[in-house]
């Protein structure tokens, strides 16, 4: 079974993480949410969010994917944390997933994860970065890159990823559970 991890960060997109945990485990895919201290997280909102374990902890285990939920301030934090900067690159190296949405992709961006590739992101937020391949599509797969454009497109990042982790017809299967038609 796939394993993932998201990361929370204080002030994260709470319709772009919980849709993420939620869409990916009714695929049956195991799904780690942590926070980067030990504190529950206050999502963009308000909304309060317990993650499962903290960042420490989670980074003595292996991924399949790493999945990074948008949102300010939630964003900045994850890019002014040097361990979500050495993981990114480490399971890039690895042939990992390694996705984000929102505005997160610029966290893939400060990493060196996106030069040259093609992503999307929540409108503006790539536009210092001039090596990227921006695109306007909901998400944008390039490789082993996938990156979502914000809160309105989470079902469908969520969707491509239980596509990309277990097969079509899994998707298929949890789409038409959802009733989004």
């Amino acid at each position: 079974m796939p394993k993932v991890l998201v990361p929370l960060a204080q002030g994260c997109e709470e319709i772009e993480a919980v849709t993420v945990i939620d869409i990916l485990r009714r695929a049956g895919i195991e799904v780690i949410s942590a926070g980067l201290d030990s504190d529950p997280v206050r999502a963009s909102r308000g909304v309060m969010l317990i993650p499962e374990m903290t960042l420490d902890s989670a980074m003595q285990q292996e991924f399949d994917m790493i999945v990074l939920p948008g949102g300010q301030p939630g964003t900045n934090n994850l890019k002014a944390d040097a361990r979500i900067i050495s993981l990114l690159k480490r399971m890039s190296a690895q042939g990992k997933y390694v996705t984000a949405i929102c505005a997160a992709p610029s966290v893939l961006a400060v990493a060196g994860l996106l030069d040259g590739k093609n992503a999307t992101s929540y409108p503006g937020t790539l536009d210092s970065f001039i090596d990227i391949k921006q695109q306007s599509a909901a998400v944008v797969a390039d490789g082993k890159l996938v990156t979502s454009r914000g809160p309105g497109t989470a079902m469908d990042f969520a969707l491509s990823l239980v596509e990309i982790l277990v097969g079509k017809a899994k998707r298929d299967e949890i789409e038409a559970g959802l009733v989004r038609a």
